[in-house]
């Protein structure tokens, strides 16, 4: 079985939470340090017993927290090559707990097989994971401004956390600078609803059983148009799953993942 929460989930700052049957994984680190220490804590969860820290990437709403953990704990630090590099130099003390992978190799984390899967995002070696465990499986995309080819790896997972993160047109008519309405726009940018929701129709038909939309922007989105758009999606393909969005401020309540009999050769 998996547990996964999300601890927080916007453009404000980004961390998760993954157990499976002997492993505990935090996915980024983009809060602060204390209160992932309490969030953890309220969840039966010690910093002290986590097996490892994934990171997608170097952006501050992803580790935000970092520094001060590697103060203050020994937790093996898994990123790809070119983060860890940005790490090394942004978070003093990080080098020494970095254990940096080529992007799309595998690797073990206790009973955890992780599959780094290449983003398009305007951070260097940014990374979406697939994580298979006891016939369990679990995928989590964020920053990424097109949907890539390597990505297919994730389709089908039992539990799909998916960026969510803008309505083109809310974008459009905002706030933002015309620069950085670029930026979000393009191929390096964030996924809007619409491509989420091609992104869920497909891995849906694979089988995935539960969708989770992550990443979203709190001036450019909400989780009516992000739920609206998918949904519509994936009703019209004639899906029957559960779709939600992580709440962006406070901890999630726990998505879980029955293990099944499959096949583990893909």
């Amino acid at each position: 079985m998996m547990q996964f929460y999300t601890l927080a989930s916007s453009s404000s700052g980004n961390a998760a939470l993954l157990c499976t049957g002997t492993s505990r994984l935090l996915i980024d680190a983009g809060i602060s340090c204390m209160r992932i220490r309490r969030t953890l804590a309220s969840l039966g969860v010690s910093l002290g017993e986590l097996d490892g820290i994934l990171i997608t990437h170097a952006h501050t709403d992803h580790i935000a927290g970092l520094a001060t953990l590697v103060k203050n704990y020994s937790i093996p630090i898994r990123c790809s090559e070119e983060t860890a590099r940005q790490l090394a130099y942004q978070v003093a003390g990080a080098e020494r707990l970095l254990c940096p992978f080529s992007l799309g190799n595998q690797f073990r984390v206790g009973d955890c097989r992780v599959t780094s899967i290449p983003t398009s995002h305007d951070s260097r070696g940014s990374t979406a994971y697939r994580i298979d465990s006891a016939g369990c499986s679990f995928g989590l995309m964020t920053d990424t401004g097109i949907l890539p080819v390597s990505a297919q790896l994730l389709l089908g997972v039992d539990l799909l956390v998916l960026e969510s993160n803008h309505d083109v047109e809310t974008l459009l008519s905002g706030p933002y600078p015309y620069l950085l309405k670029q930026r979000v726009l393009g191929d390096l940018g964030h996924l809007s609803n619409d491509l989420a929701a091609r992104f869920a129709v497909a891995s849906a038909r694979a089988g995935t059983g539960e969708i989770v939309l992550a990443h979203l922007s709190k001036e450019n989105n909400t989780p009516q148009m992000a739920l609206n758009t998918v949904g519509r999606a994936l009703e019209a393909a004639g899906w029957t799953g559960r779709l939600s969005v992580a709440p962006q401020d406070v901890c999630s309540n726990c998505y879980t993942v029955e293990a099944h009999l499959c096949s583990e050769s893909w």
